[in-house]
């Protein structure tokens, strides 16, 4: 297959992994990277092997470049996504799509205006841990899916971030960071969410930064930091979903999931790898094996296959459709908690296609 030249957008600290493993990627060839700071998107080329770092402009104008990924911070992601697109270039960008459902809207008929793809992370159902899992399920494992519980639970970011300022801006959050994770692993196991409620709230209103630099600095809290939010799906599955940053500690599990023939105990949608474990009508817990490849942490595999899909003509599993549905659900869900009533959802995506077990995209 001939190699599909890719450029990046954005060298901040989440680029090094994307660029460890794209430059890697044998169906992949990294030809320019561009950041607002010049001297870092050359800093980053220098280091990662890639020919050129440079500014937007030119990375944007360069005519042989297939994929831009754009690894923005997320307020301008919508606005970079429609740069690319504009300069006729297929684009993946980091989660969300946009902060709103308008956003992420507007990027994605602008691509379709323009017969172009829209790809974004994240792609972590992709990997070893979500395949096998969906695997388990699709052989008839649990049986038929009744429902599941998720919680991705925390105390905040500015204990480990420099800089968390923006983490607690309206459109951010645990909610929005964090359940594209989620959402996008059970659409892959369940198909389509059709209707959520939810209820959310500020429990601080202010964040006091406690180390580093900035110790002692206050955050003005703008957006829910602890949310729950009931998924229906269009299967049937109930599906219960918690996002925080107000949890001292959790010994929850990241998800269960529960079917007519048993229970299954899936690890953090986040990651690439994790244990999996299995009880049935026999009583007893079991642990299960990874049967996917991808279980490093593989952050660049949807853009990956999305080159593949490009090249084969067929659809790519890291889809625009697919994060957009993500962002139509979670701004639902903190709709459903301001009008105190359930929203039907109005997106339905296809279910990707699963991994091969050999590993093999094509």
């Amino acid at each position: 297959m001939e190699r599909v030249r890719v450029g990046l957008i954005g060298c901040g600290v989440i680029s090094g992994i994307y660029l460890e493993n794209m430059t890697r990627f044998e169906a992949l060839e990294v030809v320019a990277l561009a950041d607002i700071d010049v001297v870092r998107a050359i800093q980053s080329a220098t280091k990662y092997g890639v020919p050129k770092g440079c500014s937007v402009a030119e990375l944007l104008a360069d005519p042989t470049i297939e994929i831009v990924v754009n690894l923005t911070v997320p307020v301008v992601h919508a606005e970079v996504n429609d740069a690319i697109l504009n300069a006729g270039k297929h684009v993946y960008a980091e989660k969300p799509l946009g902060i709103t459902r308008d956003e992420a809207s507007r990027t994605i008929e602008l691509a379709r205006s323009k017969g172009l793809l829209v790809g974004c992370a994240p792609d972590t159902f992709l990997g070893a841990s979500m395949q096998s899992c969906r695997k388990l399920i699709d052989d008839g494992a649990i049986g038929t899916p009744i429902g599941a519980h998720s919680f991705m639970l925390g105390h905040g970011p500015e204990h480990w971030v420099p800089q968390p300022h923006a983490y607690y801006k309206k459109g951010t959050g645990p909610l929005l960071d964090m359940a594209p994770y989620y959402i996008s692993a059970f659409v892959n196991i369940l198909g389509p969410v059709r209707r959520v409620s939810g209820s959310a709230r500020i429990s601080f209103p202010e964040r006091v930064i406690p180390s580093g630099p900035r110790k002692g600095e206050v955050i003005t809290v703008e957006t829910p930091t602890h949310v729950v939010g009931v998924l229906d799906f269009e299967c049937g599955a109930v599906v219960h979903l918690t996002t925080s940053s107000d949890v001292w500690a959790s010994k929850l599990p990241d998800i269960e999931i529960y079917g007519s023939e048993g229970t299954l105990i899936m690890p953090d949608p986040n990651q690439f790898s994790g244990p999996i474990e299995f009880r049935g009508r026999d009583g007893a817990w079991h642990a299960k094996p990874l049967t996917h490849r991808f279980d490093a942490n593989s952050r660049g595999v949807g853009v990956l296959d999305m080159a593949y899909a490009i090249r084969n003509g067929r659809p790519h599993r890291a889809s625009g459709d697919l994060a957009y549905h993500a962002v139509e659900v979670m701004e639902s869900i903190l709709a459903a908690s301001e009008q105190g009533r359930s929203i039907e959802i109005e997106s339905r995506p296809e279910r990707p296609a699963p991994m091969s077990p050999t590993g093999l995209i094509e």
